[in-house]
């Protein structure tokens, strides 16, 4: 079942024509952040009027970040950009009151790096914008904040569990030995998937043409050749699937998508365990090809 992550009101907005202008949708909205069923992220845009996802987004960790334009002269309009192509989704914040504005896109953002993450949400009153450096100095009435302010009295924040795990941690990590320990370099699919690699590969196994000749895109030279496939592997499309894939995979939210590979649950929870998976199944058919006999 999805898990509703993160939710708030915002409509969308749509660019006028070929210029530079954006222009906002009056329908009323919300964007949620989503754990969908198939382990992924989901970004949607849900119409508020009809209750339906009029926009459904699959982003992979890193590959999308969530800012402010700034050159809005309302100030309040948003766009989702992705760093693997030039897409450009924008949205208008919705919500009468704008002080939780940068809350709500800190945690979007938190998000999209890591789907994992807890959101961490400000206690009230506190506004990082402004909280002043520190004590004032003033006298009198006007040593406090004005009536109607946002600002809050100097140390309200409060730290959620998840900080205070985490300060814990380290603190525990740093009185253990003093420093901590570099962990050991991960593997990474852009470090193995290289043309350098796969073309030994290729020409090894010149079958294998054959065989992801039916994968790739339609638009290649046909019959199928080892020279396209080093083309192939060469080309910047691919290296940015190479890389959306590693990253998903660090997720360890894969398990539902490699079980349509044939693969077990666990190949889906990080590169490692993925790149092992498709090595013991390789082993297996070599295993099976060798015991099957031919028959009549």
């Amino acid at each position: 079942m999805a898990e509703t992550r993160l939710a708030f009101k915002a409509g969308r907005a749509f660019r006028r024509g070929n210029t530079n202008f954006v222009d906002p949708d009056p329908t009323k909205g919300a964007i949620l952040l989503q754990s969908g069923e198939d382990g992924l992220l989901h970004f949607i845009w849900k119409n508020r009027s009809t209750n339906y996802f009029d926009e459904d987004l699959i982003l992979f960790p890193g590959d999308a970040t969530f800012a402010k334009v700034e050159q809005s002269a309302w100030g309040r309009t948003y766009v989702l950009k992705f760093s693997s192509s030039n897409q450009r989704h924008f949205f208008w914040m919705q919500d009468a009151n704008p002080s939780r504005d940068e809350e709500f896109v800190g945690n979007v953002n938190r998000l999209l790096a890591d789907p994992s993450i807890v959101p961490i949400w400000y206690s009230e009153g506190y506004n990082p914008n402004t909280q002043s450096a520190g004590p004032s100095t003033s006298a009198g009435p006007s040593s406090g904040p004005a009536a109607g302010s946002s600002q809050a009295p100097a140390g309200s924040y409060q730290a959620t569990p998840e900080e205070l795990a985490r300060i814990r941690s380290l603190v525990s990590t740093l009185g253990a030995g003093g420093s901590v320990a570099q962990p050991a370099p991960e593997l990474s699919l852009t470090d193995v998937l290289t043309p350098a690699n796969l073309r030994p590969l290729f020409t090894a196994r010149p079958e294998l043409a054959q065989a992801l000749f039916p994968h790739l895109p339609p638009d290649l030279p046909s019959p199928p050749t080892v020279e396209t496939l080093e083309r192939v592997v060469s080309s910047p499309q691919f290296r940015a699937a190479v890389r959306n894939l590693d990253m998903a995979l660090r997720t360890g939210l894969l398990g539902g998508l490699v079980r349509t590979l044939g693969l077990p649950e666990e190949a889906g929870t990080g590169v490692e365990p993925f790149l092992r998976a498709l090595q013991d199944q390789a082993r297996r058919e070599e295993g099976d090809s060798g015991d099957r006999m031919d028959t009549d």
